[in-house]
């Protein structure tokens, strides 16, 4: 787990360590893609999304993102951008 790793919050890795230990199966990889796609997100939205699966994979024992944990991951950016109160 990744916080195993750092000893802190996944939200305190850089862009390169990301890439490192957000690595994505291609089923994984193909649902973030159309997620970007269809909701158009930015970059940014991508890199904060992969630290919340991320997050998610910790949370849930997991040392791999699953989709699951990428499909809850755009489920909390799609609330972040419509607001949490509709």
């Amino acid at each position: 787990m990744l916080t195993q790793i750092f000893g802190c919050a996944v939200f305190g890795i850089d862009a390169q360590q990301i890439r490192k230990y957000c690595q994505l199966s291609k089923d994984s990889l193909t649902l973030l893609k159309t997620a970007m796609d269809r909701l158009r997100l930015s970059a940014r939205a991508y890199d904060r999304i992969l630290k919340v699966s991320r997050t998610i994979a910790d949370l849930a024992g997991s040392d791999a993102i699953a989709d699951a944990h990428i499909a809850e991951a755009i489920q909390y950016r799609s609330l972040d951008r419509e607001g949490w109160l509709g």
